[in-house]
């Protein structure tokens, strides 16, 4: 754990005992492999995962449905008031998840019992690096961004230690084909694991390189027994794969890791640490909080849900953990780990929230490495896109799928209460992110520029019926995942979808200036209906007259206009926020879902109401939402492990201190009273400065560096006023206090 907690927060975590379960283990993670790290002394398990280790399902339905030539008379229906009509939408498929995420295996290392000494393990994220130690023995892990590898360390093993690859983890298939291997090389042992998925020829193989320093090393099957080494250097990866696999190739290319000379584990984490040490460090939050708070393990600090040292960790924590997640793909709902073949839906990239949540903090606090996985991922996905607007709409363009296992893009996860293929929203809320990383750094990805274009299309294609006012109807529109009091679920002109659609073609235009594209997308846009307020002054989910709001819900889709987007502001809209902010008091939390309360917090902080951003982090902070390892739950009191929570708080924290557009800075929007001193530091805004941020109860003070010359507008509590920013040249600005 890195920092002394007199002099600020501390950059790490720790725990007076090994994890005794799975969901306590540290984690380490490149964005491609990741580790859990239970740190036992006398049997110390490393569960290895794998971005790309998904169980296939059988597939049979794994195409989006063919429904385009129903549209036509499901539209005239819908149109005519049969409010039930989308609920013939459908192929008659049963309801098929994608392909579930689960572990390869663990890296077990046994010795006998009866160590002395303290115990104590530690995660540092400024590192990576997971450390246990009980009197000489001591274990490092971490996962390397430069090499690609899970890098275990342990010095002073003991008289006898025994390593094996482990695939017995909870919820593995009975029909799982498992085939070991075991042999001993120069420097000591490779160890290899082939697992075969039952009934196809997909499979996955982890191949372990074990460097013994001293002692004696001999073959156990399935693993190997070591007796009197100092030290044991274990270097493990794992694919998938279809055919055989050359375990050997994979064994050399580990052996080409060890280099000559000094330590192979130093020159290991050296090369990690110029990659990974740099993205952490680019933003902290100090919220002044108590050293002897800070110096608590985890565990101890969650039962203090009202210190601001939890905050503070947590906030380090998410970036972290955020960071490890990200790299091949974004994170899942579990990130990057899980210890349990029964995933909680099938740990699936899930579009109409949780991804979306997970990675709100990337462009502001200063995670391109996130941006650039997510990126990757919609490129890859694009074709699949294509496929579901033809299919389903009879369109061109592209249309995202509401759920993916990070093979395939298609919409194919959906039934009558969930029916997510009419959902057209998600394309604009995945490329949000990389707008707005776009605007940070001043430049446009034409990667985000192709995929903004195909979105449109889309809409070209998918717009052609209008109501009596001449405007569009979006039909059949889909709400995430609610639906009207007094109809189906699939309706009419959800409010998400307005928004997304508006957003949708005004970026795609402003991404293709001076094109006939360009026009025809901005007067499509022109034509969707407005936002409608309801008989309460609530935004209605739903404009479509005469569909009633459902305020019960854990999504907060028809506020999507707030917040990821900029459509709806107390500055520029106040009567539309003002009915945004009733519709927001008026939503239950229906199963207190982490993601419900703190999408709750993000829309709120848009809305200039740290009370309520308040209430919202309390319900987490307070009811039982993270483990040891400071990865959270889905549900309170420890329920269903699950990324949300970790990954979206740190976004909560910076919206509450700062917001920013391409034009407007906003200072302190919703601090809550229980945070009346910090420094927040490296804020990247859409405007093209970067931003340190020190507040107290008698004023604050924001350093802006600018990167490109602009006039913005400032807002804080006294008002708004012009701000010239000359870029290279620091700008300071003090706020009295408020």
């Amino acid at each position: 754990m890195t920092g002394d907690p007199a002099d600020g927060p501390v950059h790490g975590t720790w725990e007076p005992e090994p994890a005794a379960r799975w969901e306590d283990a540290f984690l380490s993670g490149n964005g491609h492999h990741g580790a859990l790290v239970s740190g036992d002394p006398d049997d110390d398990r490393v569960i290895v995962t794998h971005h790309t280790l998904v169980r296939p399902n059988g597939g049979e339905h794994a195409r989006p449905p063919r429904l385009a030539a129903g549209l036509p008379e499901i539209q005239r229906r819908l149109l005519g008031g049969d409010s039930a009509a989308a609920e013939d939408f459908t192929d008659g498929r049963p309801l098929q998840w994608v392909q579930p995420f689960h572990p390869a295996f663990r890296i077990r290392l046994r010795r006998p019992a009866g160590g002395t000494g303290t115990y104590r393990r530690s995660l540092d994220f400024t590192t990576g690096v997971a450390q246990a130690t009980h009197g000489e023995w001591a274990s490092r892990v971490f996962v390397s961004r430069a090499d690609d590898v899970i890098v275990q360390h342990v010095t002073e093993p003991g008289p006898a230690l025994d390593v094996r690859l482990d695939h017995r983890l909870p919820g593995a298939p009975d029909g799982l084909a498992v085939r070991h291997g075991a042999v001993l090389t120069p420097e000591g042992a490779l160890l290899s694991l082939r697992a075969r998925y039952p009934g196809g020829g997909r499979a996955y193989t982890g191949v372990t390189l074990v460097a013994v320093t001293g002692g004696t090393t001999t073959l156990a099957p399935p693993g190997l027994h070591i007796e009197r080494a100092r030290s044991v250097l274990l270097l493990t990866r794992v694919r998938r794969h279809e055919g055989e696999p050359d375990a050997a190739a994979q064994g050399r290319a580990l052996r080409g890791l060890l280099g000559e000379g000094r330590s192979a584990y130093d020159d290991l984490l050296d090369r990690h640490l110029a990659l990974h040490r740099t993205a952490y460090r680019r933003v902290t939050l100090d919220l002044a909080a108590a050293p002897a708070d800070r110096a608590l393990p985890g565990s101890g600090l969650l039962r203090r849900p009202g210190s601001t040292a939890l905050l503070e960790r947590l906030f380090a924590a998410g970036r972290y953990h955020l960071l490890c997640a990200a790299g091949l793909n974004p994170p899942r709902l579990t990130g990057l780990w899980t210890g349990d073949w029964d995933t909680a839906w099938s740990g699936a990239f899930t579009h109409d929230a949780n991804l979306n949540l997970q990675t709100a903090s990337a462009a502001a606090a200063a995670l391109p490495e996130v941006t650039e996985a997510l990126a990757s991922y919609v490129q890859r996905q694009l074709p699949h896109w294509r496929d579901n607007a033809r299919a389903v709409f009879g369109t061109r363009g592209a249309v995202a799928p509401a759920h993916s296992d990070g093979e395939s893009g298609h919409s194919y996860h959906f039934s009558r209460e969930y029916p997510l293929h009419l959902w057209t929203a998600g394309a604009d809320w995945l490329l949000k992110p990389l707008v707005d990383h776009d605007e940070t750094r001043g430049a446009r990805d034409p990667r985000t520029a192709a995929a903004l274009a195909e979105t449109a299309r889309f809409y070209e294609d998918f717009l052609t019926h209008t109501d009596e006012d001449g405007h569009w109807v979006l039909v059949p529109s889909y709400s995430p995942e609610n639906r009207p009091a007094n109809a189906s679920w699939g309706a009419l002109n959800a409010a998400m979808d307005l928004s997304a659609a508006r957003h949708a073609l005004l970026t795609a235009a402003d991404y293709h200036p001076d094109t006939p594209d360009a026009a025809r997308w901005r007067a499509l846009a022109d034509r969707l209906p407005p936002h409608r307020i309801n008989e309460d002054g609530a935004l209605a989910e739903w404009a479509w007259p005469g569909l009633a709001d459902s305020y019960h819900h854990r999504h907060l889709s028809h506020l999507y206009g707030v917040w990821p987007l900029e459509e709806i502001t107390p500055y520029d809209t106040p009567d539309l926020a003002a009915a945004a902010h009733r519709a927001l008091a008026l939503r239950g939390t229906e199963n207190d879902s982490a993601h419900g309360h703190l999408h709750h917090a993000l829309v709120a902080a848009r809305l200039r109401d740290p009370e309520r951003v308040a209430h919202a982090l309390g319900r987490v902070l307070g009811g039982g939402f993270f483990h040891a390892s400071l990865m959270s739950t889905h549900y309170p009191r420890l329920d269903v492990y699950n990324a949300d929570a970790a990954h979206t708080l740190p976004a909560v924290l910076v919206e509450m201190l700062v917001q920013s557009t391409p034009d407007r800075l906003v200072l302190l929007p919703a601090l809550p009273r229980t945070c009346p001193n910090g420094r927040l530091r490296g804020i990247r805004t859409r405007f093209g400065a970067e931003l340190d941020l020190t507040w107290s109860p008698d004023g604050a003070r924001a350093v802006l560096r600018p990167g490109r010359t602009h006039r913005i507008e400032l807002r804080t509590s006294s008002g708004a006023e012009p701000l010239d920013l000359v870029a290279g040249e620091d700008h300071v600005l003090r706020l009295e206090a408020w």
